[in-house]
């Protein structure tokens, strides 16, 4: 919201409204696929397994991608343990390969379907 760039608010360019637009949709789709999967884990459904590998790989690689593209709009400040938003972007990396790295939880995925 303060950043300035031509003498212009960062947020008031389009490019960066886009930019945001896409991180709150990468976040609300993240939350339904992760709400599914947690239903069906607790009903015990068949199809529980492949939904929560589905959310795991979706929701660790949508939130990287959405704290990568926070970062790109703080700058270079982005990068200093000042701002939270680098913590966020270290911590949520490993997420990506622990309980499973993304790749596994692809096999899961594509094994539970072939089943199917």
């Amino acid at each position: 919201k303060e950043r300035k760039q031509f003498g212009k608010r960062l947020a008031d360019f389009q490019n960066t409204q886009f930019t945001l637009a896409d991180m709150e949709t990468e976040l609300a789709a993240s939350r339904a696929l992760l709400h599914a999967a947690a239903r069906k884990l607790d009903a015990k459904t068949p199809d529980a397994t492949k939904y929560c590998a589905m959310a795991k790989r979706f929701v660790t690689d949508s939130a990287f991608k959405v704290a990568d593209q926070a970062l790109q709009l703080h700058g270079g400040y982005g990068y200093l343990a000042d701002y939270e938003v680098e913590r966020i972007v270290r911590d949520l990396r490993v997420h990506r390969i622990l309980e499973g790295a993304n790749e596994i939880m692809r096999v899961i995925v594509s094994r539970e379907m072939l089943k199917e």
